[in-house]
């Protein structure tokens, strides 16, 4: 009768394994397949945060990555973490905000403005704040 509770512990141990690491083959067969899909043009985040636009994927073991303006880097395509959306220029959102600015004044509404009251929320003994210390 002392078997079966340890039968049952090292079943239940075995299955739980199983499952980790099939996640674990399927979470690496994932990276295998976007390493093994990068194309020219697509943009990437490396795995130390670094944004850049894939340039050469000639090489089976590495990248080339253009981080900036003609700033090209060669990284192993192990160190690529994910394929990351496009680049939002900023010329598109400084022409949004004027098309939001340009309201016409019969569509602008009368806003009430209330009174605010502001209350004084100092400690009375505010000397101790200043040095750190409280008394």
């Amino acid at each position: 009768m002392e078997l079966l509770p340890m039968l049952l512990l090292f079943g239940l141990l075995g299955v739980m394994m199983y499952f980790m690491s099939r996640r674990q083959r399927r979470a690496q067969e994932q990276q295998v397949q976007l390493q093994s899909s990068l194309a020219v043009g697509d943009r990437v985040m490396t795995t130390s945060g670094l944004y850049g636009t894939v340039t050469d994927t000639t090489d089976d073991a590495t990248v080339s990555i253009e981080i900036a303006p003609g700033v090209e880097t060669e990284w192993l395509r192990a160190a690529v973490r994910e394929k990351v959306g496009p680049v939002v220029e900023d010329d598109e959102l400084v022409e949004d905000e004027v098309v939001a600015d340009e309201t016409p004044d019969s569509e602008i509404r009368d806003v009430e403005v209330r009174d605010v009251e502001v209350r004084d929320e100092t400690p009375d003994n505010a000397s101790s704040l200043e040095s750190g210390k409280q008394k």
